[in-house]
């Protein structure tokens, strides 16, 4: 299971919410740090958290938690950039990244468990979590396509990776409709809290 990492992208600037939606509460802490901990429970070892707008704010909310960080000064750019400065962090001998929203704190520990069961027995190099016939999060990646990653085109995001290798696809069915649900505005934030 060494050297597979979850690279947790935090580096929007939640125009949507209004506020930094990190940092809002969740549970007993925020919802940043809930996803930290969730993936921090499953057998994953190694953390990256691709940090952007707020990332001081954020940095010193998360700093106590045994993860790494990146800093995407293109973060504007989109999702894709942060997925790329991420992987670019990551150590030569880096296996897989589970890439993860920073705003999806519903995802349980085994569902990253599961992944991970399903990557090292199927051998196939991008691992899906499907809830109810719809992809979700953590998206498996393997280190074989970190080059691919860094020439992907930013507005057609990382979708178009699998548009490449259909054929090294694989979708698991999991039982947790957390995959499917981030937090981007106000309404999804009070639903996610009740």
């Amino acid at each position: 299971m060494q050297n597979n990492w979850a690279i947790i992208l935090a580096a929007g600037s939640s125009r949507r919410m209004g506020t930094q939606k990190m940092l809002l509460p969740f549970n007993k802490s925020t919802i940043i740090e809930t996803v930290i901990n969730n993936v921090l429970n499953s057998m994953i070892d190694n953390v990256m958290v691709v940090l952007g707008a707020d990332h001081d704010k954020i940095s010193n909310t998360i700093n106590r938690l045994p993860v790494q960080f990146c800093h995407n000064e293109q973060h504007e750019m989109g999702m894709l950039s942060s997925v790329i400065c991420g992987f670019r962090s990551l150590p030569e001998d880096a296996n897989a990244a589970l890439i993860y929203l920073g705003d999806q704190p519903g995802i349980p520990p085994i569902v990253t468990d599961t992944i991970l069961e399903a990557y090292n027995e199927d051998l196939l190099g991008i691992v899906i979590p499907v809830y109810n016939h719809r992809r979700g999060h953590p998206l498996l990646v393997d280190l074989k396509y970190r080059s691919e990653i860094q020439k992907l085109d930013l507005d057609q995001g990382l979708r178009s990776l699998m548009h490449l290798f259909p054929e090294d696809v694989l979708e698991v069915e999991v039982d947790e409709p957390g995959i499917l649900i981030d937090i981007d505005t106000k309404e999804d934030y009070t639903k996610a809290t009740k």
